[in-house]
């Protein structure tokens, strides 16, 4: 018998990890809770519990002998998901909620950078607006305004203007646009640079790097409008040499993973550094716990070896063997609903694909309705192409999207675009 996997969540994000499990010859059965109707394609089985009954999820993998369990969103990890696992006996891929942190306050991912040396940008913590205001005025434009927990992906504001900054400040701290996450903001310079994303496979001190990804936050085509979770992503990313990935690795993922452990915070999961290549070398922007998405959906399309086994030996102590295509780019564009990140429309019909197999569909905010998939959340689902170079990547991904009605979404034109001016 193979192996019974559970993966928590629901997004693109999930699909794809489920998907790669599922490919796996070690593994029997994949459940996704809640998941979404679009992976059921897969052969993904769908378990109706949501990811914060943590007792729910774990009397379901008791009852149906699941030998392990993948956690793909941040809450269910901030809320201490994987040491409820633990204690009722069960093996969970994820950080506990200690280390969980690093993704859950800036402030104290801050902290843990300002210790042990890690580079970031310049930065201070306020809870008073006057204070907070005192500083960006002293301090000018363009600078960035986070909020402290988490926003999904929404809680930054990178302020060209003072009064573009105070206007931040006034929505987290004083109107409470982030509720609880919004009660203490970090202030930080503003970096200029190529952002790259760096995830690597972590268990205590021991740093597995996967392939660096970009990702396009911004909502339109050259790096304009409002930030989202994510428009879209490729990977590799030619215009970050390998030197910066390897100083990267070893002044900020190990580090990071030693600096945790140091503090009684021992980190096992995915760690997501959000880095960007300065003139002084590459700094971290955030961290995150778990994978990125629309990043995972690119970065897995890379991976060489057998996703299942490289989890299954990180969780059972043995020493993973993990390997990447050494050829090739991948390109995921992200079809959004109308108004997103805003309140968007939902209820837009999916269009059926007919796509050949190096093309992939990864679903997230859909349903079915009458046997039809119809939108329901703002980031509705994503394409994603591989091929020999990274224009060839991006010309069958738009070909995909270009050849189906996408009425009711909408999705950037310019993904991967910036490997190429810039190469």
């Amino acid at each position: 018998m193979g192996l019974t996997i559970l993966v928590i969540g629901s997004g693109g994000r999930e699909h794809v990890i489920s998907q790669k499990l599922i490919q796996s010859p070690k593994v029997e059965t994949v459940f996704c809770a809640k998941g979404n109707d679009g992976m059921k394609e897969d052969g993904i089985k769908l378990v109706n519990i949501s990811e914060d009954d943590h007792l729910g999820l774990i009397n379901f993998a008791k009852k149906n002998q699941v030998d392990w369990t993948f956690v793909g969103p941040e809450v269910p990890l901030l809320n201490g998901i994987v040491d409820d696992f633990t204690r009722a006996g069960l093996l969970a891929f994820g950080p506990m909620k200690a280390a969980a942190l690093i993704e859950g306050s800036k402030d104290f991912a801050k902290n843990i950078m300002n210790k042990y040396k890690i580079p970031t940008a310049d930065h201070q913590t306020f809870f008073d607006i006057d204070q907070a205001k005192a500083y960006v005025l002293k301090q000018g434009a363009p600078i960035v305004i986070k909020a402290d927990g988490l926003a999904a992906g929404k809680g930054v504001v990178v302020a060209e203007t003072v009064e573009e900054a105070n206007n931040a400040l006034k929505d987290m701290l004083e109107n409470n646009k982030f509720g609880t996450s919004g009660t203490k903001v970090v202030i930080e310079e503003f970096l200029v640079g190529e952002e790259f994303s760096l995830l690597a496979f972590v268990r205590n001190q021991e740093v597995y790097p996967m392939v660096i990804a970009q990702d396009h936050k911004r909502a339109y085509d050259n790096d304009l409008g409002p930030n989202t979770g994510g428009m879209g992503a490729y990977a590799p990313v030619p215009q970050i040499p390998n030197d910066i990935v390897k100083e990267a690795i070893e002044t900020i993922l190990k580090p990071t993973a030693s600096g945790m452990m140091a503090e009684g915070r021992a980190f096992t999961g995915i760690l997501y550094a959000g880095l960007i290549a300065t003139e002084e070398g590459p700094k971290v922007i955030e961290f995150n716990a778990r994978f990125g998405d629309p990043e995972t959906q690119v970065v897995l399309q890379r991976l060489e070896s057998d996703f299942a086994q490289v989890i299954d030996d990180l969780l059972k102590g043995e020493q993973p063997e993990i390997k990447w295509k050494q050829d090739g780019y991948s390109v995921g564009v992200v079809v959004a609903a109308k108004g997103y990140p805003e309140a968007y429309q939902k209820g837009s019909l999916i269009p059926v694909f007919s796509t050949v197999d190096k093309e992939h569909i990864y679903y997230a905010g859909v349903t079915e309705e009458k046997g039809r998939l119809v939108s329901d959340g703002g980031r509705v689902y994503l394409v994603e192409a591989s091929a020999k170079t990274l224009k060839e990547a991006q010309q069958a991904v738009y070909a995909v999207l270009n050849s189906v009605d996408t009425q009711g979404t909408f999705f950037r034109k310019d993904i991967g675009s910036k490997g190429m001016n810039e190469k």
